[in-house]
């Protein structure tokens, strides 16, 4: 997680499979995920799974997402279990250590999630404008300290055009632990908000 240092945005593109592109049918998720410069930091791909989960619960199904340094080495883990509508997701370390939880809040309208730390305490909330579908806030204390964006436009990236990409801000001098839960929360807002959606 070290190349996450001093980093204050992220851009994570997914990578579309052809036979998935051309039949439509669900394969596992892929991911590159890039500094702001465009220098690649780390690769993503979801592990295992089932075909029938798949094709039966399509962006409902449970997954673990294995974020992986260019040596092939796992960093990061992010487990989503199967949920129908308090959609969650545990972020750990190589190690298996928790990192932080991203839990669906009840909301009627709005898109909203709690960032919990360790302890369970919500040390963040990710906010869902209504207005803007495409776009997540990070709040700490209800004050917006950063973003994640679905179809960034701070980066173009033309080998990646049948991909959905999301930009992720935050300051820059955050802890690398509360950098990597946020590159967590995109695979789970992918997932829930934007998988059956097409590009």
């Amino acid at each position: 997680m070290d190349q996450l240092a001093g980093v204050s945005g992220l851009v994570v593109v997914q990578r579309k499979e052809w036979g998935e592109i051309l039949t439509g049918f669900e394969t596992v998720n892929k991911y590159v995920v890039l500094d702001t410069s465009g220098r690649q930091l780390y690769l993503a791909a979801e592990e295992g799974g089932s075909l029938l989960l798949r094709w039966f619960l399509k962006a409902m199904r449970p997954f673990t997402m294995a974020v992986l340094h260019k040596d092939g080495r796992a960093v990061l883990r992010v487990r989503r279990p199967f949920r129908f509508y308090f959609h969650c997701a545990e972020v750990v370390d190589a190690s298996g250590r928790l990192l932080g939880t991203l839990q669906r809040r009840f909301s009627l309208a709005r898109r909203i999630y709690s960032v919990l730390d360790t302890s369970g305490r919500e040390q963040f909330e990710l906010f869902g404008p209504i207005l803007h579908p495409w776009t997540f806030e990070i709040r700490q204390d209800g004050r917006e300290v950063g973003k994640i964006t679905k179809k960034w436009s701070g980066l173009t990236l033309e080998a990646f055009t049948d991909a959905d990409k999301f930009g992720v801000t935050f300051p820059a001098d955050w802890d690398v632990s509360v950098k990597a839960v946020f590159l967590g929360a995109v695979f789970l807002i992918d997932f829930v908000h934007f998988e059956n959606q097409g590009n």
